[in-house]
């Protein structure tokens, strides 16, 4: 038989030095310490060193005032989680593994005080093989973050950045530096008692449906090691509504399973999310269970048609749902806070319930961050959300090409892989993207270059493992896609602005001259699109650290944290040259610009549909408290006016213009 242990429940120790001072322990395995600059305090798993830190009052808390600065010392030192596992979980069994989803780090393993195994990639899910102590103690595991990565910030050289962690804690325009070192997913116990026992090594499924028929099917692919044969169950909550056997090398070939009539699952607005379980179990000779894999699915059918009067070698962008077309009208989702292996499962329930309630439909999993944990996606499921997944690659400003060194594509196409097995039974995934705004050199126009298409080796080597594994889904290799990388005012009506990024702020545009862009918009779907708002009065005062807010100015500290979307010119220009002196008078007016130009934006592209596919704003909520921002959701979760302000055209499925 095979038991899992979630180690969520168990207590954990930090434990911080100067790097390299932990391996001069003498006697690792009786766990003595040398005397570590930073004593052992409380820790959880998953979570994030700075998570720890901050709540034993060793740092401040970096989202306020420039705190983080007095936070970047953490990178410079080697962390030291450990904890106890029973010995009787252990006891009797023949083979141990300690399974890990998320590691957002580099680092080793220590149990029973000899190295397991290193790991050095955020992406990629890792299994360690633990010996059997001859112990009669409890045993001591280990997971020792070294110092990571320098520099993998949103400035730089796509082509040089050949390491694999989450780019976006390194600072973008929305985020002050945070590198988050530590557990971010699952961190699991493996035990069986017999090492020869039918078990599963792998399992991945995903669905097809016809809406004509309502006809199910599974496509189930695994190594069912050691069974005689594998039980498969569709479950219907606890009603078994098919059922069938298969060997284990029908399994190890993929097998095409109709399970007949079953319920569709629908994006929100559209109708119910019905989700069933797929339950596959492992059997002996003698028709005993030894173990068992499930995975929640739902049946739909996607497809993808040419927008209206679009090109004809155009990428098609009406996506069609059971055979209905739908607008898709989301955001770009980025995590909900920069130390993100501290949110919890609820969190992100509560922001993804909270942007379906909004009337939106679609989230887009921005390249620069992380494959979202398994809460994440089923939250999605139940709340008929589709989701768009990147892979973690994104522009750099300098050159925005993924490198195409032999080891970065080994390790491109490992991270593909890992993503697709891990995720593609969800019924809201619908896309896989091969990462943010990839595209060539700099050629001096606005909006930079040419958007990269799958001939590029690293796109090329993420699409062919995507078709391999998730036939049925569409790979896009960038967003955005096609001719154009942004929709510029003299190619209107050329046909070269198909997945349009931009813009994301008016400029020296007034609301008139905003208002025309939009009335001659032909971009055949608005991937990325936002305009620059104010945080609320309140929230900007909750997290000065005790700094003045004002002036609001570049000259002002606190608002130079971040300086891409501090109008104070714009707030000149539309107050006779006033400089904003009042914090509640630039905020009402940052606000309501923000909402009448999102509400321009948005409600001509939905008025378009069919011609136009969808439109997602970017972005979505706040990462960090900023004082300005192009998000439509505070840092707190509360909506902005703007947010407010598109409700009735996001619940409303006819065309409506703002006037």
């Amino acid at each position: 038989m095979r038991s899992v242990f979630d180690l969520a429940n168990q207590a954990w120790t930090l434990a911080g030095c100067v790097p390299f001072f932990w391996e001069n322990a003498k006697a690792m395995e009786t766990g003595a310490q040398p005397t570590f600059e930073i004593a052992k305090v409380p820790a959880r798993l998953p979570g994030s060193v700075q998570g720890a830190l901050l709540e034993a009052g060793i740092i401040p808390d970096w989202n306020a005032g420039v705190n983080h600065r007095a936070c970047e010392w953490v990178e410079n030192r080697h962390w030291v989680f450990e904890t106890r596992v029973p010995l009787a979980w252990l006891k009797g069994k023949a083979r141990a593994r300690l399974l890990a989803e998320g590691l957002d780090g580099n680092g080793r393993v220590f149990w029973n005080g000899v190295c397991a195994g290193r790991f050095d990639n955020a992406f990629v899910p890792h299994a360690f093989e633990l010996a059997i102590p001859k112990t009669t103690d409890d045993v001591l595991l280990m997971i020792v973050f070294e110092t990571p990565p320098r520099w993998l910030g949103q400035f730089g050289r796509t082509s040089e950045m050949r390491e694999w962690k989450t780019r976006f804690g390194y600072s973008w325009d929305w985020m002050t530096r945070l590198v988050q070192i530590g557990v971010y997913d699952r961190l699991r116990i493996e035990v069986r008692d017999d090492a020869a026992a039918p078990v599963f090594e792998a399992f991945r499924c995903y669905t097809e449906y016809d809406p004509a028929t309502r006809q199910g099917v599974v496509r189930a692919q695994g190594d069912a090691s050691g069974a005689h044969a594998v039980r498969l169950e569709l479950r219907n909550a606890e009603r078994v509504t098919a059922t069938r056997e298969y060997t284990p090398g029908e399994l190890a070939n993929g097998i095409c399973w109709s399970v007949g009539e079953v319920a569709a699952w629908w994006p929100n607005n559209m109708g119910e999310q019905a989700l069933y379980r797929v339950v596959a179990t492992a059997l002996d000779a003698k028709g005993v269970a030894h173990d068992c894999r499930e995975r929640t699915v739902g049946f739909r059918r996607i497809e993808w048609r040419p927008c209206e009067g679009a090109p004809v070698a155009a990428d098609p962008w009406i996506c069609v749902v059971n055979n209905r077309p739908v607008f898709l009208q989301g955001i770009n989702w980025t995590p909900i806070q920069c130390n993100f292996a501290d949110a919890t499962d609820a969190a992100l329930r509560g922001r993804v319930n909270a942007w379906r309630d909004a009337g939106m439909n679609t989230f887009r999993v921005w390249g620069g961050a992380v494959l979202e944990r398994g809460a994440f996606y089923e939250a999605c499921d139940r709340a008929g959300m589709l989701v768009w997944q990147e892979l973690p690659l994104s522009s750099s400003g300098i050159d925005n090409e993924p490198p195409t060194d032999a080891a970065s594509l080994e390790t491109l196409g490992q991270i593909a892989r890992g993503y697709a097995v891990r995720r593609q039974h969800h019924p809201s995934l619908f896309l896989w993207c091969g990462g943010n705004e990839l595209q060539t050199a700099h050629d001096g126009s606005p909006g930079c270059g040419k958007p990269l298409n799958a001939s590029h080796p690293a796109l090329r080597r993420a699409g062919e493992v995507f078709n391999a594994l998730d036939p049925t889904r569409r790979f896009l290799a960038t967003s955005s896609s096609g001719p154009n990388f942004y929709a510029n005012f003299e190619n209107y009506g050329k046909g070269v602005h198909w997945d349009i990024h931009g813009p994301w702020t008016l400029g020296d545009m007034t609301l008139e001259k905003w208002r025309e862009y939009w009335a001659h918009d032909d971009a055949l779907i608005r991937s990325e699109t936002g305009a620059p708002g104010a945080s609320s009065p309140e929230l900007i005062r909750q997290y000065t650290g005790g700094m003045d807010p004002l002036p609001i100015s570049l000259a002002n500290p606190y608002w130079r944290r971040m300086p891409w979307w501090v109008e104070s010119d714009a707030f000149a220009r539309a107050h006779d040259g006033r400089a904003p002196a009042d914090l509640e008078v630039y905020c009402a007016w940052s606000r309501a610009r923000q909402a009448e130009a999102l509400v321009i934006a948005f409600c001509s592209a939905k008025e378009r549909f069919p011609r136009c596919g969808g439109f997602l704003f970017w972005m979505g909520h706040d990462t960090f408290p900023c004082c300005t921002n192009t998000a439509i959701m505070e840092f707190d979760g509360t909506p902005k006016p703007a947010l407010d302000a598109l409700r009735p055209f996001l619940k409303n499925g006819g065309a409506h213009v703002a006037q």
